[in-house]
Formats: structure tokens, sequence, C-alpha cells
């Protein structure tokens, strides 16, 4: 008993003592050391023993009750705290991790944290603060401020005015059927002329930029000139500028005519234009009426609408009936009238017709103080052609191709080809709409500037990622800085991930002519850096010019964005084998198309691997990894950067032995996709069933893609195309590889790539040759020539050609053959048809797709001139 009641007293003793100081601890260990001693004396003893023993236990049981009780209360409380405890950390864990997801939303569109890369901007660079910044229109003007006032032209036949509008000019649409219209000289700061051919009418519009002298940007003129080319049909046109309010400009305008001034205007005043008055002067012609629209419109993109809806009929005092516009049109409903912000003049006159146009700044300028006005008339022509001429001579001390010996139509040709890239920078304000897999709904992009060149002006009037890496190549070796300025907008575009939406639809014009399905951007897909491209050469071409503080500044600046785009690649996407890529984005679940689009790496419906996995490897994403590596370890080198990393991934990505167990297909010896994929896999139309019309309303149903055969994994090596070339086009072949003396063979070869007018995007021997992607979906990277990839070519030609080996000699002649038939072709489709175009056929040569595509295929010029 005395043991057990020990243990007993131990076990208590052990549970309270974690309470007691180190003296309690001692005084208890003495007391078990005298009761172990008296279980060793006499029966008697022990007896005596014990009972002294539950003696003193009652005594101390008696002592230590209220310990006792102190014990278990804080035994519950020590309890309830741990429930507390535990409850509150999973009430901070939830609130972490919805925290965390609130920021995983959000980093889709938060700005990337540093120095941001425009330092000028609007009345910071005057010289370029107005501009035919609005390449949607045939002829528009605004500045570089995000919520310019906006002016363009309109016209219209009389005879030839229809229902809703039709028939009257304003954005640039291949519906209009135009015979011919582009910049014929522009040098993307000063000034522009344009021809128009609208038969029976030519119109030639063209503008002057003054802006020495004044606060606001300075002045301008304009001058629209019509003639008619033939004899027959209408003698007379209707011409009508515009100007408008953004919905967010802060300013008012104004329609003035008076006695002392009989020619119509408007006067106005903005916050980023101060006070202004636009004049008209009639130089050549007879004007038969005049009438204007001074209202509300809803929306910039709504302008013809508006216009076309208030017309009127009018009769003059002779009889004749013109259409015209009402005037003031602004309703009071009982209030005070509201300021307008779109006045529109127009102007019928008898052809031949000239009109100048004059912007005046009249801010800053003193009471009684004479403000000097824009030159018209024949002051204005004269200071035109001091711009031609100057332009000119600029052209052949850039491009030298009067040195190389090319005609004067071959030199007109090149230089339409420039103005129109120039001609074609746009200024674009607003927000994208983009979407992560952290956001339900897309979300808006960060309101921001965008300067940049656009593909067509009447299909791709914004900007694209992909393509402007390729403009720039040509904006470049005209003029750095506004390059550099492109280049500054775009990158100030890159969001805290690293990543750059692909397509830029800024503003209510731009957003009007994209269809809603492209309208939303996901940071999960990427395109080309062909940025890179350009900034290589402008590193190869361009040091000397870089040697100036402000365009090293631009370089300093940009270099921990282009690390993070780098890294955003590098990441996003990465295959599962070291070195490997693929394009994010493509649709495995698609039923209607024959082989699912990779719109991500530009290259739209060229065949890749049939059934997209995550574990298919992408031979030009690689390739476009390896040169951004290079590119980038160049760049670390001349800023004094640590470039260790990036001569190290460049020196693995180019490393051929690696690349040729990747990619190298060993049964075609061609470079080549790898993904879940077979070649036997048809559109067929859906059998018809009862719940089939029923569903379709009686409709024929839409073909879908039928798989013939299983797919496995294997090298997609039947395809051979543009993809299959990228180790040739971005150079990382070595010179003496086995591998390129067969790719340059494959080149050569007329059953496959090589044609009279430039190499077909996919051979003729590939399943997919000139194959329809869906039922209304034509081939696109199927067949034609597309010049941008060309170029690509004929520089990789120039550069093995340059470099003493085995397929030096072969590299040269097929260079020499492919530049002139490139030539040769894009220029005689611009003699027959008056553009240029966004692909060729790769059987007549002749041009396809949208017109004008003055954006890559304008690389023609740098063609020309063996600038690479």
């Amino acid at each position: 008993m005395a043991r057990q009641r020990d243990n007993k007293g131990g076990s208590s003793g052990e549970k309270s003592g974690k309470q007691k100081t180190s003296k309690q601890q001692q005084h208890s260990a003495g007391e078990n050391a005298d009761s172990t001693k008296s279980s060793s004396t006499t029966t008697t003893s022990t007896t005596s023993s014990t009972a002294a023993s539950e003696s003193l236990i009652n005594k101390t049981s008696k002592g230590k009750h209220p310990k006792k009780a102190t014990f278990e209360e804080p035994s519950s409380k020590f309890v309830l705290n741990k429930w507390k405890t535990l409850a509150g950390s999973l009430c901070m864990a939830v609130a972490a991790y919805f925290c965390y997801q609130g920021y995983l939303e959000t980093r889709v569109n938060t700005p990337f944290d540093n120095q941001k890369m425009v330092t000028r901007a609007g009345l910071d660079d005057p010289e370029r603060y107005w501009g035919s910044y609005r390449p949607l229109n045939y002829f528009g003007m605004k500045t570089r401020d995000p919520h310019s006032l906006v002016m363009g032209l309109m016209w219209y036949t009389p005879s030839n005015l229809g229902h809703g509008g039709k028939g009257i000019r304003h954005w640039c649409d291949m519906g209009d059927n135009l015979d011919k219209y582009g910049w014929t000289h522009h040098d993307g700061r000063s000034f522009g002329v344009q021809e128009i051919h609208d038969l029976p009418f030519e119109l030639k519009t063209s503008f002057v930029k003054y802006p020495s002298g004044k606060q606001f940007g300075g002045d301008w003129t304009a001058r629209i000139s019509v003639k008619n080319t033939t004899r027959a049909w209408d003698k007379s046109i209707s011409l009508i500028w515009y100007v408008a309010l953004d919905e967010r400009t802060n300013g008012h305008i104004k329609y003035v005519s008076d006695d002392k001034s009989p020619e119509p205007g408007v006067y106005g005043e903005t916050l980023g234009l101060g006070e202004f008055q636009l004049r008209f002067h009639p130089v050549k012609g007879r004007i038969l009426h005049k009438s204007y629209l001074s209202t509300l419109a809803p929306s910039l993109s709504k302008l013809k609408e508006t216009v076309f809806s208030h017309f009127r009929a009018f009769t003059d005092k002779k009889g004749h009936r013109y259409i015209g516009l009402p005037g003031e049109m602004i309703s009071h409903n009982g209030q005070a009238p509201a300021d307008p912000n779109f006045i529109a003049i127009q102007i019928t006159a008898e052809v031949d017709f000239t009109l100048d146009i004059t912007y005046q700044s009249t801010s800053g300028f003193s009471v009684g103080e004479t403000i000097p006005k824009p030159p018209t008339g024949r002051e204005y022509t004269e200071s035109l052609q001091s711009h031609l001429n100057a332009f000119d001579k600029r052209f052949e001390d850039t491009f030298h191709l009067k040195a190389k010996g090319f005609s004067n139509d071959e030199i007109k040709f090149a230089k339409y080809a420039l103005s129109n890239m120039l001609g074609g920078i746009g200024y674009f304000y607003g927000s994208s709409k983009v979407q992560s897999v952290y956001t339900t709904n897309p979300v808006p992009y960060w309101k921001s500037a965008l300067y940049t060149a656009v593909p067509s002006r009447s299909f791709f009037p914004r900007g694209f990622l992909w393509d402007e890496g390729f403009h720039g190549l040509l904006i470049s070796s005209w003029d750095i800085d506004i390059e550099l300025d492109i280049i500054s907008h775009w990158f100030d575009l890159l969001n805290i991930e690293g990543w750059i939406p692909r397509e830029q639809i800024l503003g209510v014009e731009a957003l009007a002519k994209v269809p809603d399905e492209f309208v939303i951007q996901r940071n999960t897909n990427a395109n080309p850096p062909t940025f890179l491209l350009t900034l290589k050469k402008i590193l190869k071409h361009h040091k000397q010019e870089l040697s100036q503080k402000s365009r090293l500044d631009t370089l300093e600046r940009i270099y921990p964005r282009l690390q993070a785009w780098f890294a955003w690649y590098n990441t996003t996407q990465r295959g599962d084998i070291p070195g490997t890529y693929q394009w994010r984005g493509r649709d495995a679940n698609t039923e209607r198309e024959l082989n699912p689009k990779t719109l991500t790496s530009g290259l739209d419906d060229f065949p890749r691997s049939s059934h997209p996995t995550s574990k298919e490897r992408h031979v030009d994403i690689r390739c476009w990894m390896a040169f951004a590596a290079s590119v980038m370890a160049e760049l670390s080198t001349i800023l004094g950067k640590d470039d260790h990393k990036y001569y190290e991934t460049a020196g693995f990505l180019k490393d051929n032995e690696v690349l040729n167990e990747q990619h190298l297909s060993p049964y075609t010896e061609t470079y080549a996709d790898w993904g879940l994929h077979s070649d036997s896999v048809v559109l067929k139309r859906p059998q018809l069933t009862q719940k089939n019309l029923q569903r379709n309303h009686h409709q024929q149903m839409e073909m879908v893609r039928v798989t013939l055969k299983q797919p496995d994994y294997k090298f997609v090596d039947s395809t051979f195309g543009y993809v299959n070339l990228f180790p040739f086009l971005l150079e990382i072949l070595d010179h003496d590889s086995p591998y390129l003396g067969k790719l340059l063979k494959d080149i050569r070869d007329p059953q496959k790539l090589w044609t009279p007018y430039g190499l077909r995007s996919l051979s003729k021997s590939s399943p997919l040759y000139l194959k329809r992607n869906t039922e209304h979906d034509p081939p696109y990277w199927r067949g034609p020539i597309w010049i941008n990839i060309n170029y690509l070519a004929v520089k990789a030609l120039r550069y093995y050609g340059m470099i003493e080996g085995p397929y030096a000699a072969l590299a040269r002649d097929i260079y020499a053959e492919l530049r002139e038939n490139l030539i040769h072709n894009i220029f005689r489709e611009f003699q027959r048809t008056g553009y240029l175009w966004e692909q060729y056929d790769d059987t007549t040569g002749q041009g396809k797709g949208c017109y004008p595509f003055t954006g890559w295929s304008s690389l023609v010029v740098l063609i020309m001139s063996e600038q690479y």
C-alpha cells in the first residue's frame, strides 16, 4: 500500500511538479527517500510507519487541496486555449489563403514594379506631338496625348451614297474596294504624302508640321486635292473634315463663320492643346455647297453613323439639290444646351479641287501680338517640296538602292513600303481585357498609351507583339529614336509576372474592329519574342548611335524588364525535359479543327501534333529561347551586367547534340516537333439523325474532326515547312553540320518549299498542305508565302554563306536566287494591284489575304538594301 500510495503521490507530484520551482522539487525528493527507509523496519514499525504515512498523507491532502483545485482549473483553460489557438490558426490560414488568392488574381493586371520606360511623353517631345497617328482612318490627325482631340477626313460621291452610309469613306476598309491607297512619302516625324485612287477620282492628302516656336506642339497645314481621272462619271465630290473630342478630352470646340472670316472654321481649347483655331482655305476649283454639323456624337467609333443620320436635302437659289448637314443639332430639352463634342464641315465641290486646312495654336501670345500662321497655297507647296527633296536624299543615303542599280520605279516602290510602315504608326490609349487561371472573369489591364506600327490599316489597325519586332527591323534603320520609343511603350505594358499581352486593342475605335473571340488576352499565352530581333540588329549595326547617353539610358531601363520577360518565357513555356519548350494555349478539346491552332506561335494553323498534351515539344520556341538567351548575354556584357547565366543558357540551347537528340527525326533527318500525333485525322459531316435535325433546326451540321487512327508519341516529321526551318532561320545550326546541308537542299527543292516567288510555308508533300483547318477556315500558314519568314531565310543564307565551310557556296547561291525571286514578285504584284499583301500564292505569286499589308511585308526594303 505504501508503494501504491507513494506511486500515487509520485504521480500527483509529477503532474503538479511542472509548475514547481527547483527548490520544491528537491523537497519532494527528500520526502520520498524517508518513505523508502520506513518500509524496511519491523511490522510494528511498519504499522506505525504506515499510520504515520496515512496521517502525513491526510495532512498533506488537506494542506494541498486548494492547490489541487488550482491545478484542475488551469488544465481546463489550457484545453480551451488549445482549441482557441487552433481555431485562430485555422482562421488565419483561411484568411492567408484568400489573401494569396487575391494576390494571384491581381498579378495579371499589376504593372512591373520598376522605372517606367517612356520618359518623354506628350509635349516633352513637341516635334512628334502631332501626327497621322490614326492608321485606321484614310486620313486623320491627332496628338500623342492619351485624351487627344482628333481630326479626320470623310468623303463620298453624292450619286454613290447608299443605305446606312454606304459609299462614305472614313475607316480604311477592304470592302470599299479602292483601287489603291497609301503613303508615297512619310518620314515618321514632320510630313507625309498619300495617294488614294477611288475611281473616277484620285485624291492626294498631305500634311507638313511646323512645331517651332509654339508651346503646344506647333501648327500644321493639311492639303486635300481631288482630280477626275476620267472624262465621264461624277464631276463633284463631297469632302467632310471633322473635329471630335475623346470621351475624356478636357476642353471644348465651337463652329465659327463670320463676315470677317467668311470661310468656316473651328475654335477650341483643350488641356493638351491650349487655344487653337482651324481654318479652311480653297486653293483651286469651285465650291458648290457648304454646310456643317455641330452635335454630340455617342462615340468616336460612331462618327460616320452620326454624320449619315443628320444628312438633309438642300436646294440652292438656282434649284440645284445637294445633300448637306443641318448645322447646330444639340437638343435643349428645356435645359441649357450642352457643348458639342463633334463638328463636321462639309464642302461639296466641282473637281479638280484643292483645299488647304490650317491648324494654328494661339496660346502663349499676348494681346495684340501677331500670331504666325501656317503656310497655305504656293508657300505650302514650296514647303512640301522641300520636305520631299530631303526625304529622297535621306532614303538613298540610308538604303543605297540607286547605287545598287535598282530602277526608278523599284526605288519608288521601296519608298512606298517604308512610308507606309512609318505612316502606319499609331498612338492608342486604353486598357486590354486580360484573364489568368486565378480570375473567374476577364479583368481590365491598367490604362496605358501605346505608340506602335500596325500590320494593316484596313484589317489589323492595332498593335501585335509578334509583328512589331519585325516592324522594328525596318523602322530602326530609318530612325532609331522612333524605334526605341516604340519599344519603350511596349515594355511599359509588361506586368509583374513578366508578361505582355500579345494583341493590343486600345480605345473604342480599335475595339470596334475586333471580333469578341479575340479581345480577351490570357496570361499563359506567349508570342515569339521578336523584339529581340530588333534589339540584336540595333546592337550590331547602330553601336555608334547608341553611344548617346539618352539611348544608353533606354537600354539600362529596359534591361530589368527584358530579364523578367525572358524569365517568364523560360518558366511558363518550359517543357517537361530540360531544354524543351512548348507554346501554351492549344485547345486539346476542339471538335472542329483538323489540327488545333497554335496562335501563340504566330504561325496559327501550321500543323503541329494532332492531339495537344503537356508533353509535346516545339522546335521553333526552343530556337527562339536560344536566340533570346544569346541576345540577353550580349546586352548584359555591353551594360556591364552579370552575363554568365545567359551565356550558359545560350550555350546549352545552341548545343547541336542536345538539339539533335530532342528534335531531329532519325527517319527524315529533319528538325521537328514531338508530341501525340496521328496523320489520320479528317473533317467529316456528322450523320443525320432525328435528334441532330431537331437540335440544329434542320440546318446542315458543321463538319467535325474524326481520328481514323489513334495517335502515339513521336516526331511530327511527315510535316515540313517554316517551323522545321527554325534551327536554320535563327542561325542555331553549326555551319558545318551535315543537317544544314540537307536542310539547304530541302529548301531548294520545288516539291518542298521552293517557288519562283519565295519559300512556301508548308511542303507540297505534307499531309495538310493547303488543307482547311475547319470547313470555314481556309489554309493560312499551310502553303502561302510569308515575307517575314522569307526575310529570316535570306538573312540566314547570307550568314551561312559568309562562313567558309562545306555549305557556304550552296548558301550563297540560294541566297542570290531567293532574294531576286522575292524582290521581283513583290514588286510585280505592287505594280499590278497597287498594294503590298499579307501573303503571296505559292503557285501564281499573286497577293493574298488582307491589303494593304505594309507591316512585315515592307521588309522587302531591307532585302533590297541587304541590311540584315
